[in-house]
C-alpha cells in the first residue's frame, strides 16, 4: 500500500521534474560512475538519461552493475540504452533543442556562461578518451568546467554533478521547480501514475520473493 507520506513524495517529485534537461553518457567504463550520475540526475529533477555504448567491449552489464551504486535512483530515472550513435542522437533531438558536449577547444564555454534553463542535453564522454569525434559531430557546441589546479580533469561523475548543480541553480532562480515548471499538470499527473505503478510493481516482486 502507498502511505500518504509516500504519495505526497511522489507528487512532489513529479511536480519538480525537468523534462527539458537531460544527460548523455558516452562509453563510460566504470559502472559506479553511471550509478553516481543517476543519483545526481534524480537529485536535480532529471527524468531520463541516455547511455550510449559505441565502443567495443562495453555493454548493458555496466548499467546492471551501476544500479548498485545508484541508491535506488535508477527506479525513478528512465535510462535509454543505445549502441548506435545516430539512433541515440535522433531520439535526443526529438525532445531537446540543444546538445552541448564536455570537450576542450577554443570555442568551449564555461558552464557559468551557458543558459542551462533552455531545452538542453549535456554530453559527457568516458574516463579516458572523452567524447568521441562521432558524438561531437552531433553537438551544437562544447563546455568546460573552470579549474584552478595542476590536474585539469575531474572524475566523470563529479564533472556531471558540478554541471548539473549549476543547471539547478539557474533553474531555481527562474522558479522552474515551482511556478514555472516546464512540465504541465497533465504531464505531472501521468508521471505520478508511473511512479505509483513502479512502487506497486516493486512491492509485488518483494512479496513474491518472500513467499519463495
Amino acid at each position: 500500500m502507498l502511505t500518504p507520506e509516500r504519495e505526497a513524495k511522489f507528487r512532489e517529485v513529479a511536480a519538480r521534474r525537468q523534462p527539458n534537461l537531460t544527460v548523455i553518457l558516452e562509453n563510460v567504463h566504470d559502472p559506479h560512475n553511471i550509478g553516481a550520475v543517476l543519483r545526481t540526475c534524480d537529485s536535480v529533477g532529471i527524468k531520463e538519461v541516455f547511455v550510449l555504448y559505441s565502443e567495443a567491449g562495453l555493454s548493458v552489464k555496466n548499467i546492471h552493475l551501476g544500479v548498485k551504486s545508484a541508491s535506488g535512483a535508477h527506479r525513478w530515472v528512465d535510462v535509454h540504452l543505445y549502441d548506435n550513435v545516430e539512433a541515440c542522437f535522433k531520439h535526443v533531438r526529438q525532445h531537446y533543442d540543444v546538445v552541448l558536449a564536455t570537450h576542450l577547444d577554443a570555442a568551449a564555454k564555461s558552464i557559468y556562461d551557458i543558459d542551462m534553463t533552455q531545452s538542453i542535453a549535456l554530453l559527457f564522454g568516458n574516463e579516458h578518451a572523452g567524447v568521441s569525434s562521432e558524438a561531437l559531430a552531433h553537438s551544437d557546441g562544447n563546455f568546460i568546467i573552470p579549474q584552478m589546479g595542476m590536474v585539469q580533469s575531474l572524475n566523470i561523475s563529479v564533472a556531471c554533478a558540478v554541471t548539473l548543480y549549476e543547471a539547478l541553480r539557474q533553474r531555481l532562480s527562474k522558479d522552474m521547480y515551482t511556478t514555472q515548471c516546464p512540465m504541465n499538470a497533465e504531464e505531472q499527473a501521468a508521471l505520478y501514475q508511473s511512479y505509483y505503478q513502479r512502487h506497486i510493481d516493486k512491492d509485488k516482486r518483494k512479496k513474491a520473493f518472500l513467499k519463495e
